[in-house]
């Protein structure tokens, strides 16, 4: 028996060929706010869901896979770090320093 996350990579590899169609009975209240969140990503209510179930697979492929080896880990890491802006520009030393750190917790404690 095929997992979700199996049936939905060989439908990944097929390149969506197979079409789904799905029945949902919702509450007004959620079909209203399903409603206004298509219409703010300025798309219709089918691509915000197939948007939003995309991502949750997605996310639940990352978080259920094999345990990264140092290198990935390192690569994602460094990965991430890139993806920062490298013009925030550096904090003050008065910011960083011991006393204006702990001010706030010695001042509560008088």
């Amino acid at each position: 028996m095929l997992t979700i996350n199996e049936i939905y990579n060989q439908i990944k590899r097929l390149k969506w060929i197979v079409k789904m169609s799905i029945t949902l009975e919702l509450p007004p209240d959620i079909e209203a706010r399903l409603i206004a969140q298509a219409s703010a990503h300025g798309m219709s209510v089918e691509e915000l869901l197939k948007v939003t179930v995309d991502n949750l697979l997605t996310t639940s492929e990352q978080s259920s896979s094999a345990v990264l080896s140092p290198q990935e880990r390192a690569e994602k890491f460094v990965n991430w770090a890139r993806s920062h802006s490298i013009k925030t520009p550096p904090l003050s030393d008065e910011a960083i320093s011991r006393e204006s750190i702990y001010r706030e917790r010695e001042d509560s404690q008088r």
